[in-house]
């Protein structure tokens, strides 16, 4: 049995030997940018993250000021239609307190005169 372990331990040895070669032979195939092309790459990304960031600044504040506008019309709107049920309900009132006035100097003259017949009555 002490054989197998140590063919175990060969094979992984092994791997571990040919892992390394292969990543070292993958590594001399990569084709490494010269740095005058790295500056360029960058640049272009940090231009490109630039344009990015100024396109959705401007969306942000375009859909925010749409959005306060809006937000303002509505509560003018909300405001209007309240002061209009506040006029009506006020005109309303004005209305019934008429009315109930004319209703209570009606009763009053009937009152008085009642009274009076009561008065001349009881003279």
């Amino acid at each position: 049995m002490p054989k197998k372990v140590n063919k175990e331990e060969n094979k992984a040895k092994k791997d571990k030997k040919h892992y390394f070669k292969d990543f070292k032979a993958e590594l001399k195939k990569v084709i490494w940018p010269t740095p005058k092309q790295l500056v360029n790459n960058t640049i272009t990304v940090i231009v490109m993250v630039l344009i990015t960031a100024v396109i959705v600044f401007a969306l942000d504040f375009i859909f925010e000021t749409i959005n306060e506008q809006g937000i303002e019309r509505v509560k003018s709107i909300v405001s209007t239609e309240q002061t209009n049920e506040v006029t009506e309900n006020q005109t309303t009132e004005a209305e019934n307190t008429e009315t109930t006035d004319q209703e209570n100097a009606v009763q009053n003259e009937s009152t008085s005169e009642n009274v009076e017949e009561n008065n001349t009555t009881v003279e």
